[in-house]
């Protein structure tokens, strides 16, 4: 594994924004955002109504902000290139087309994995969905079978691993690995809120309340997509339940096959 940066006190992380430029602002106004070392993207950074803004947004904190790509941001570089014609996310090609070429190959250029070295956590590695894809589903419920498939080749002095992709937050242990998941920003599914995570010396789940009908009204407002007023009801007003969200995601993590004992 490469050589670790040299340890930090306090790191913010923030996961799957989606484009939603309220949401941000919101927790980057956060004290204890404002005052961290580090501010760590764990992916899904674009894919939605303002993609662009929200990239320059970040891109004006410099060197503070530690990037790491999500599958979502991978599908707009490959939408916008003519490697795919259809994104599984409605909204996709909408937030493809918001982006400028050069904001495209910056996309592009995001690696998939990160590490940091963290007081009180040691080196933690940063991804979006897994360590090994970005796309993989794994869930606070997920059995110690599958997080060790999907935690194989992880560097053993990593004891941190802190993912995104299911937007909703939680923390456990995984065959003597903490996980961490902070939530979505800009979807969180399960509870309204711009849901981050502050991590050194220990791991704090936070929750950013922001003023949502000012936001459903800045989108309507300032984003062309066509069904941007149900979009905006929908994911900012958090519609999705995490009981909905998990039962669409568990077959994902390979328990239906376990339950029925399918190869």
């Amino acid at each position: 594994m490469s050589v670790y940066e040299a340890e930090l006190n306090r790191v913010a992380v923030l996961s799957d924004i989606h484009g939603v430029l309220p949401a941000l602002e919101a927790v980057l106004a956060e004290p204890d955002v404002c005052a961290a070392d580090r501010i760590v993207l764990t992916g899904d950074i674009t894919a939605g109504p303002q993609p662009g803004r929200v990239i320059e947004a970040l891109r004006e904190l410099g060197d503070r902000v530690l990037w790491v790509s999500g599958n979502a941001d991978r599908e707009l570089v490959e939408y916008r290139r003519g490697e795919r014609t259809v994104i599984p996310d409605p909204i996709g090609p909408f937030a493809a087309d918001a982006l400028t070429a050069e904001q495209v190959d910056f996309l592009a250029a995001l690696p998939r994995t990160a590490t940091l070295t963290i007081r009180g956590l040691g080196p933690v590695l940063f991804c979006h969905a897994t360590p090994r894809d970005d796309e993989e589903i794994v869930l606070v419920d997920s059995s110690p079978d599958r997080w060790a498939e999907v935690l194989t080749g992880v560097d053993p002095a990593v004891t941190t691993v802190v993912c995104g992709h299911t937007h909703m937050p939680y923390t456990r242990l995984a065959h003597g690995r903490l996980v961490v998941n902070p939530g979505s920003v800009g979807m969180p599914y399960g509870r309204p809120g711009a849901h981050w995570c502050l991590l050194g010396p220990g791991t704090d789940l936070r929750v950013t309340s922001y003023d949502i009908p000012a936001a459903v009204a800045r989108l309507r407002a300032e984003c062309a997509y066509p069904d941007i007023a149900e979009w905006a009801d929908c994911y900012l007003n958090s519609r999705v339940t995490d009981t909905e969200a998990l039962t669409v995601f568990g077959p994902g993590d390979g328990r239906a096959a376990a339950a029925t004992g399918a190869p």
